[in-house]
């Protein structure tokens, strides 16, 4: 008798839990279980910031995919192409997969909201790879400043695109690092701007206005320059061109990171699913509507908040939550018995680090900044390696140096 056939596509923190769930819960002899992944490493996405500045080495932030996956999972190192579901299988780029049982957590892509150069002249903190690059790129501009001739202050000044979760930790860990690099290369810290520019009215848009302005005075103090209410029109080759209200102004810098918004996966727009900016809203079991045999988790899915009747920013904690879920299910649907169990969001609250030994949350409730957010922003990134690896992987990869 055939064994029906679980693909799972994308090894990021829904992907990763799904997969060590059902291999626990599904027996060798009740289902294929297949895992695929461009890369043959998992990145954590929340530290992507730290390697970004160069605070935290890139291989820190990774660990491979063998190390916790069961020997009798099938993991194939690959890139998905396209999803037909009508002929239920998954084109990659070196071979196709066919599936009984289809879990879609694919990640995100960055979202430009059709800003003219974005593509072409600014950075993204959207993988290693990415991350490696920002990292060098920003050593590379120090490293030159004093070597010319005619010295360009401008070589020296970082644009951050975006006042949300992503710029906010990453100008946290510049504001530790570009001291760093000045000591290093000889540079004037007072040569140096790191400039914020958010369209919204606000920093941390969505987060409690109290710790709005502490992470904000706080990042102050390290010398970032915030432009709020003002959107980026345009990346040029040598900086931005910015608008506020009928006024615009032309920011020349060295380096311009956008970390101001992502969309679903542009793979499942183009596999015909219902969506918004590439995310589907899944059921109250993560499965696509009129597809049961489709359940998609993390960034791809949209789960609204009956609360405030918007849907929850895609975050690792939600991704992870879906995992447990989705496994259940694909366990109940493999077996065809048992209940499957409906998806609650249980938000245990997040927190924002804005450098070394500081950082602003909401944890459990409770308001916290200084070094008892960053304690805790700890403890919750050594939580997720512990949820996919165990106390292994939290010895290998954790963080220990709290204070």
């Amino acid at each position: 008798m055939r064994k029906p056939k679980v693909v799972v596509l994308g090894a990021g923190y829904g992907g990763l839990i799904t997969v060590t769930r059902l291999q626990k819960q599904i027996g060798a002899n009740e289902a294929e279980i297949t895992l695929v992944n461009k890369n043959d490493y998992h990145y954590e996405t929340t530290w992507l910031h730290e390697a970004s500045a160069g605070t935290l080495h890139h291989d820190r932030a990774r660990y491979q995919i063998k190390n916790i996956i069961d020997s009798r999972v099938n993991f194939v190192k690959d890139t998905v192409v396209s999803i037909d579901k009508e002929a239920k299988k998954v084109v990659l780029k070196n071979g196709e997969i066919e599936y009984d049982y289809l879990v879609i957590s694919l990640g995100a892509h960055p979202e430009t909201f059709g800003i003219k150069g974005l593509k072409e002249y600014a950075f993204g903190i959207t993988s290693i790879d990415s991350a490696r690059q920002l990292r060098e790129h920003i050593e590379y501009q120090f490293a030159t400043y004093n070597t010319e001739e005619e010295k360009k202050d401008e070589r020296l000044t970082i644009v951050v695109g975006g006042a949300g979760f992503t710029g906010i930790e990453f100008l946290g860990e510049l504001g530790n690092r570009v001291p760093e690099l000045c000591k290093e290369y000889d540079v004037d810290f007072n040569k140096v701007r790191i400039i914020c520019v958010e369209a919204a009215p606000t920093a941390l848009p969505g987060f409690d206005p109290e710790l709005v302005d502490y992470a904000v005075n706080h990042l102050q103090k390290k010398g970032v320059e915030f432009k709020i209410g003002t959107a980026i029109k345009e990346c040029i080759e040598d900086g931005i061109i910015v608008a506020k209200g009928d006024d615009t102004e032309t920011i020349k810098a060295g380096t311009v990171v956008w970390a101001a918004g992502v969309r679903g996966n542009s793979v499942v727009e183009e596999a015909g699913f219902e969506n918004m900016r590439g995310r589907v809203k899944v059921d109250e079991y993560l499965r696509v509507p009129g597809h049961d045999e489709v359940f998609i988790i993390g960034d791809c899915s949209l789960i609204i908040n009956e609360e405030i009747n918007r849907p929850y920013p895609p975050t690792a904690q939600i991704a992870m939550q879906q995992g447990e879920t989705c496994a259940k299910n694909v366990a109940v649907a493999v077996r065809g018995s048992g209940e499957m169990e409906k998806f609650s969001f249980d938000n245990k609250g997040s927190v924002a680090s804005l450098g070394e030994n500081d950082a602003v949350g909401v944890v459990f409730g409770k308001k916290i900044v200084g070094t008892k957010a960053s304690f805790m922003k700890k403890v919750i990134d050594n939580r997720a390696l512990y949820m996919v690896g165990g106390p292994s992987l939290v010895l290998k990869k954790g963080k220990f140096k709290f204070l």
